[in-house]
């Protein structure tokens, strides 16, 4: 599966003329020339502002053509790193993403989302309505999360992925019972989970495949293959269901 690194990426986007430097130096530099670059953003794009009431300070920077509602909160918390956005982003009322995520260009949001510290989003991402994703979770390029997905710490998502309504992945095999660590669902390049499936912790539902509506995966789902029931069994892929995701 390919893992979008978003951090290195839009930084590197703005690092062009940075002069080889130690490592500590260069991301001082990297992070003075991406400052450089949103200077010139258009009005609507904010680098840094103060919530209402009580409310921590939020700091965030972002492309060109940004639309952030008033009532979202962007760069919540008290991180070292601020929420950078790439171009185009439109944040919806009620939406709140934490410090310590790097998002590429092209994200939307419906409303009440929730975007956890130290999670990677890549280009041309859509995270639906009351949908939330917890931290330390990498997401690709072009994928849609629609209304009430959860996606729990330690997730894995790669590119060109479909996640339907309501559906849920777990990261916690025996919630509360033991010290096990938590270990959440990889969704390889080009899968399709549907509405209200549910990932159990550490599955990978492998490229291309098709989990359908209401599953229960318990065991990984090999590429090109079909999870269906609860819980899933695996079918061959339909052909009417092998070609790729339509989601641009």
């Amino acid at each position: 599966m390919a893992v979008y690194d978003g951090t290195s990426r839009l930084r590197a986007r703005y690092s062009r003329g940075v002069p080889a430097t130690p490592d500590a130096d260069r991301a001082t530099a990297v992070r003075r020339s991406f400052s450089t670059a949103i200077a010139t953003a258009t009005a609507t794009a904010t680098t840094t502002t103060t919530n209402r009431g009580e409310l921590p300070m939020t700091a965030y920077e972002c492309g060109e053509n940004c639309t952030i509602d008033p009532e979202a909160t962007v760069g919540y918390g008290d991180f070292d790193e601020p929420t950078l956005l790439g171009n185009d982003a439109t944040i919806r009322a009620g939406s709140i993403v934490y410090g310590d995520v790097t998002v590429g260009d092209g994200f939307t949001t419906g409303h009440d989302i929730l975007v956890r510290e130290s999670t990677d989003i890549g280009d041309d991402v859509l995270v639906g309505t009351k949908t939330v994703i917890d931290g330390q979770t990498t997401i690709g390029s072009n994928v849609s999360l629609q209304t009430n997905v959860y996606v729990p710490t330690d997730t894995q998502i790669g590119s060109n992925v479909f996640v339907g309504p309501a559906a849920v992945m777990t990261n916690d095999e025996y919630p509360v019972r033991t010290d096990a660590g938590l270990e959440g669902p990889t969704i390889e390049d080009g899968a399709s989970v549907g509405a209200n499936a549910t990932l159990l912790p550490g599955v990978t539902v492998g490229e291309n495949a098709f989990v359908a509506a209401g599953a229960l995966v318990t065991d990984d789902v090999p590429a090109n293959s079909l999870a269906l029931g609860a819980p899933a069994t695996i079918r061959p892929l339909p052909a009417p269901l092998e070609g790729p995701n339509q989601l641009e």
